[in-house]
């Protein structure tokens, strides 16, 4: 018996042939101009960063995002607000793979899950540095074309245009109310 004559189909298309997921977190170390006495509040912004498909399993995604911290120095008399960008890689393994997947070509999707976010932020032992504890998490898929075998029904009908009856008739259409939504938003 061939393949044919199973009614099978094979079917190319477009598929998620890999996934993955990735928590990391980060210890940044920030000298600022003057030497602390307290920490004020310190926070993440402007987070950038792209994705790519290193080898088989494993996405590649750097990034960046400014950290400010708001110290004060000179025995708590004086603040100032150091900036500093700071650029990350993380290798995200994938966990789901498709074997089978055809060729080469691949997009490869990145989502935070949870963006930069400051943990803690301290002053370090010397008392000149200040250390900025970073946590983020991203989502990865990579879509690339793979097979689907799908069963045909040897006994599947076809269809006329006609023999689709779409039309309302003027009860089905007495029978809508209008404030459907409106009285389900009241419940």
């Amino acid at each position: 018996m061939s393949f044919l004559d199973q009614q099978y189909r094979e079917i190319i298309t477009k598929a998620i042939i890999g996934k993955g997921r990735k928590f990391t977190q980060d210890t940044d170390v920030i000298t600022p101009s003057h030497r602390p006495s307290s920490i004020l509040g310190c926070w993440i912004i402007n987070h950038h960063y792209h994705a790519k498909l290193k080898k088989e399993d494993v996405v590649e995604i750097r990034g960046s995002y400014e950290t400010n911290v708001w110290y004060a120095y000179h025995d708590n008399t004086k603040t100032e607000v150091v900036t500093e960008t700071v650029e990350y890689c993380d290798k995200v393994p994938l966990t789901i793979r498709d074997e089978h997947h055809l060729g080469e070509e691949s997009d490869v999707f990145a989502k935070v899950i949870q963006q930069p976010n400051c943990l803690e932020c301290s002053i370090e032992e010397r008392g000149n540095r200040i250390k900025v504890d970073v946590e983020r998490e991203f989502l990865v898929e990579v879509m690339g074309e793979t097979k689907v075998y799908v069963k045909v029904d040897p006994k599947g009908k076809v269809y006329d245009e006609e023999e689709w009856d779409l039309a309302l008739s003027d009860d089905e259409l007495d029978e809508i109310d209008p404030d459907f939504l409106a009285n389900k938003d009241e419940e």
